[in-house]
């Protein structure tokens, strides 16, 4: 199977390289980065520091996708939707992992979703998605009397916040409890807050150093709590998934699907 990599000079985009490279069954067809990059017409492999592997770093990713059969995309939400408008075109598999994004990328997104093959999670890890189906047990399990609670930490450069895993926890909490995360979500919180709201579920987001990601959904109940965390310790759990996303997608019918798809834990 041909992949191809979005933004292949960021730190995921380099890792995902480097997972295709050692995944037996797929092999790299492609590589992309933004206009005006250095990366831009120099092989993906030197660019990396390494030996050269054949595939010049493009520009214009519109040839690509005529030449792959799935790309892998980490990049900016903007940038998604026009590479999702061209993985419908060529009605091939698109795993975004990419995050924050608005009602309106995700309308775009869904309408890709009638010619390409999408496998979209704002976290490919096995153990994050696990989590998630664990939170919404546990949501459905408890009543109002336990406050939800969604902790996040990330590495100083990350740009959106509540992370995509966040929102994800809180999406499985909401589903638990019946309600509408939108309706019910408490993002930011500073001075006279007033009391906590009854059903609420509230975000918390922390930013340091370099953390690659940590978790927790914490239901906060008359003298106890129930903690549920991850902590990921290395960026490539998330490059492995999405190559096993990738392989999974080749010939499924073109759709929107989600991790817990891919690892045969759709609840629905």
């Amino acid at each position: 199977m041909k992949l191809a990599v979005m933004g292949a000079s960021g730190r995921m985009g380099q890792m995902l390289v480097q997972t295709i490279l050692a995944t037996d069954g797929v092999e790299l067809g492609g590589a992309t980065e933004r206009s005006g990059s250095d990366w831009v017409g120099r092989d993906v492999g030197e660019a990396m520091g390494g030996a050269a592997l054949g595939v010049s770093v493009v520009d214009d990713p519109l040839p690509i996708f005529a030449d792959v059969d799935g790309v892998i995309d980490f990049t900016t939400p903007d940038a998604t939707c026009a590479h999702a408008e061209l993985a419908a075109q060529a009605r091939i598999v698109h795993v975004i992992g990419t995050t924050g994004f608005g009602e309106a990328h995700l309308e775009k997104l869904r309408m890709a979703g009638h010619h390409a093959t999408i496998v979209r999670a704002g976290n490919m890890s096995l153990g994050v998605n696990l989590l998630t189906v664990l939170v919404k047990q546990v949501a459905k399990a408890l009543d109002e009397d336990f406050d939800v609670e969604i902790l996040e930490m990330h590495h100083n450069q990350k740009v959106d916040a509540p992370s995509g895993t966040a929102l994800m926890l809180g999406e499985a909490a909401a589903e638990g409890r019946g309600v509408d995360l939108q309706t019910h979500a408490d993002r930011v919180r500073d001075g006279i807050t007033g009391v906590r709201e009854k059903g609420h579920i509230g975000f918390a987001n922390l930013r340091g150093g370099t953390v690659v990601g940590e978790h927790s959904a914490i239901f906060a109940g008359p003298d106890e709590r129930i903690v549920l965390s991850h902590i990921a310790g290395d960026r490539h759990l998330f490059a492995r998934g999405a190559v096993k996303a990738a392989i999974w997608g080749r010939g499924k019918a073109p759709g929107e699907y989600s991790m817990l798809d891919v690892l045969g834990l759709d609840q629905n």
